[in-house]
């Protein structure tokens, strides 16, 4: 393996040094993950245990939560793809997902609909800073594009009523990244500007749905 893939990466406020605990609260609060994954476990056994693509969104998370903690520790090139690598597989399994059960389409449109997400994903970052550049929501641009699908997908569940019930909770949790944008940013700027180091750990301040 190439040097440059144990490049130090800094991306968060809350790390101020090389060190493997030097971003203790982004480290810790990945537990957050796991729990949810094995309490998720627990659910799908108590259904069942027959639900395979519910399984493979919970294997799923399971992951995102060691690999976020491997990020946060580690903090280099290496460990960024281990982090953001299964959140793009959590991202777009859930879409296909959502698809096919919580709007009814069949597995070829399901597909279909779910890689025209993923070229628009890919082309987003580009489209934004063609429009703002220099905005970069201290990194968090990437996760638009999904907060964009929890929110769109939700609308269209809400709007047909009982029959789709079971997505109304995703335009709420569309609003979570946006939260998560905010605080990053806010933190950023105390870095940057205030040099007020007690600002940092609001920078740990993440959820689920902001992917990390």
């Amino acid at each position: 393996m190439s040097e440059s893939w144990f490049t130090p990466v800094d991306s968060y406020c809350e790390r101020l040094g090389p060190g493997f605990w030097a971003e203790p609260l982004n480290a810790v609060t990945n537990a957050a993950f796991l729990v949810a994954a094995l309490y998720a476990l627990v659910l799908w056994r108590r259904a069942g245990a027959r639900d395979w693509p519910a399984l493979w969104l919970i294997a799923v998370t399971f992951i995102v939560g060691a690999g976020s903690f491997l990020f946060h520790t580690f903090a280099n090139r290496w460990s960024l793809l281990v982090d953001v690598l299964p959140i793009a597989v959590f991202i777009y399994s859930y879409f296909l997902l959502a698809m096919r059960r919580y709007l009814g389409l069949g597995w070829i449109v399901a597909i279909a609909v779910t890689a025209l997400f993923v070229l628009f994903n890919m082309s987003f970052g580009r489209l934004w800073f063609s429009v703002l550049p220099g905005v970069t929501l201290s990194g968090s641009v990437g996760y638009i594009p999904a907060a964009l699908a929890l929110m769109a997908v939700g609308i269209v569940c809400c709007s047909r009523g009982r029959k789709m019930r079971a997505g109304r909770f995703l335009p709420p949790l569309a609003c979570s990244p946006c939260l998560s944008f905010s605080v990053r940013s806010t933190t950023r700027f105390a870095r940057q500007f205030l040099q007020a180091p007690i600002f940092c750990g609001m920078g740990s301040m993440r959820s689920c749905s902001s992917f990390s």
